[in-house]
């Protein structure tokens, strides 16, 4: 019988605890290698490998990677999995071994690239993501691809909620590729193709803010789903005050007001949008915190009602 690959995988944070999960039950992992996590999920990893007999290694910042190479050496891994691992892999690590290192993407390449990619679909209003698995360079997201497992958007989906659909997908995605190199002589591959790509940089205030004179509704609805909950909602003005926007939803009602005014706040907090329409949120963050729209009503009563 053939010998179990042996799997050492390099990860982020919670992200990868599905997958580590499934590819610890089916035996696969010989070690974790965490970068730049809290101390929280450093110990909780750390116990858990002890307990499982795996090789553990905390990377807290770029510097460590040095140790990198050293520690695969003693491990010996078959193959190196990737799942948002923050650090970019030097060639000095890379040459342990060609097409051993392999990265799963929780977004479609070359399309999008970048640490975020999560948000940018999101943001970008797209009705389908992927899992993109690849064989790493000494480039950020720019490795032969093997494949894109497709994952539908649901109109629904936040930031949170595609997280997490990612994650469980990750798992399985991340042990038939196991599987694949268990019994397969080869990996099928491609080079990505550069007019497809697009890197995106991790956002700034200016990606996470509500323009109510340039964003339509559905817009600003994609830009509140997007930074919900990693950036505690979209920021954006509301009437002279400096809010973050938690939970929207479209409404399709026409007024005559100027864009990013309130219409009405009586069940919710509805605001004008420059397309004619209306988004009536229902959570938002003040500087007297988290609240629902009727207690935000409640703070400002002089914002009840209709607004001419």
């Amino acid at each position: 019988m053939e010998t179990q690959k042996k799997i050492l995988v390099l990860c982020g944070g919670k992200f990868a605890f599905p997958a580590l999960q499934l590819l610890a039950f089916e035996n696969f992992m010989c070690g974790i290698g965490i970068g730049g996590a809290s101390e929280t999920i450093v110990d909780a990893l750390e116990r858990e490998s002890e307990d499982n007999n795996l090789g553990f290694k905390s990377f807290p910042d770029k510097n460590s990677i040095s140790e990198l190479r050293q520690w695969i050496d003693g491990l010996k891994p078959d193959y190196i999995f990737c799942i948002s691992f923050p650090y970019l892999i030097p060639e000095t690590v890379l040459s342990y071994g060609e097409q051993k290192f392999i990265n799963f993407h929780p977004g479609p390449l070359p399309q999008y690239r970048g640490a975020m990619p999560i948000f940018e679909v999101l943001k970008n209003q797209e009705t389908e993501t992927a899992i993109c698995t690849h064989f790493m360079n000494s480039e950020f997201d720019k490795g032969n691809i093997i494949f894109n497992d497709p994952v539908p958007v649901e109109a629904e989906d936040t930031y949170g909620k595609l997280t997490v659909k990612l994650s469980n997908r990750m798992a399985h995605v991340a042990l038939n590729m196991a599987n694949m190199l268990q019994f397969a002589s080869s990996i099928p591959n491609q080079p990505q193709d550069e007019r497809l790509s697009c890197y995106f940089e991790k956002p700034r205030l200016s990606d996470t803010y509500i323009n109510w004179n340039r964003m339509n509704a559905e817009e600003i609805i994609a830009l509140i789903n997007a930074c919900n909950p990693w950036n505690a909602g979209a920021d954006a003005t509301l009437q002279g005050e400096q809010v973050k926007i938690i939970a929207a939803e479209l409404l399709d009602e026409p007024h005559d007001q100027m864009a990013g005014t309130i219409v009405s706040a009586i069940d919710s907090v509805q605001i004008a949008c420059v397309d004619n329409q209306q988004i009536a949120v229902s959570i938002l963050s003040t500087d007297y915190g988290i609240m629902t729209a009727s207690q935000y009503i409640t703070l400002h009563p002089e914002k009840a009602g209709i607004f001419n």
